[in-house]
C-alpha cells in the first residue's frame, strides 16, 4: 500500500450533509474511503474512449412482445465473440424481461456494443458500467 496524504477540502453545509447521508446508506466507515472510491471512478470514467482493457455489466429491460428483439440481442452478443463474458435473463412480468450482460474488452469497443444494443427499438432502459481490476488505475496515477 502506497504512503497516505492528507488534504483538506471545502464544501457548503448542503452538500455536505447530502455526501453524509450518501456515506451512511452505502455503509462507509468514513467520508475519506467514500472519496476514494469517487475519485477512483472519476479517473476510470476518463479511460473509457480508449484502447484500456476494462470489464463491463450492460443492464437491459426490454418488451419481449416486440417482434425479434430478444432474437437480435443474442445475435449481437454471439457476434461480439470473445467480448460477451455471460448474460443472465430474467422475466420481470408479462411484458418486460431484464437482461444482464458480462463483458471485457477494450472500452471502445465495449461502448459501441452497448449503444447498439441500447437503441434496439424494445429496450426500455438500459445502463452501461465499465470498471476495471484496479490495474488501469495504478497505471493512470
Amino acid at each position: 500500500m502506497t504512503e497516505l496524504s492528507r488534504t483538506a477540502i471545502s464544501l457548503d453545509q448542503d452538500l455536505l450533509a447530502g455526501f453524509d447521508k450518501l456515506i451512511a446508506r452505502r455503509g462507509y466507515s468514513n467520508r475519506s474511503e467514500a472519496l476514494r472510491d469517487l475519485i477512483r471512478e472519476a479517473m476510470l470514467s476518463q479511460t473509457v474512449d480508449s484502447n484500456r482493457p476494462v470489464v463491463a455489466t450492460l443492464t437491459l429491460v426490454y418488451d419481449h412482445h416486440v417482434p425479434n428483439l430478444s432474437q437480435k440481442l443474442t445475435e449481437m452478443q454471439h457476434s461480439a465473440g470473445t467480448m460477451v463474458l455471460a448474460a443472465t435473463h430474467v422475466h420481470l412480468d408479462h411484458h418486460y424481461c431484464l437482461e444482464v450482460v458480462i463483458m471485457k474488452g477494450r472500452g471502445k469497443e465495449i461502448q459501441e456494443i452497448a449503444d447498439r444494443m441500447l437503441a434496439l427499438r424494445g429496450v426500455e432502459l438500459g445502463k452501461l458500467v465499465l470498471t476495471n481490476s484496479g490495474a488501469a488505475l495504478r497505471h493512470a496515477q
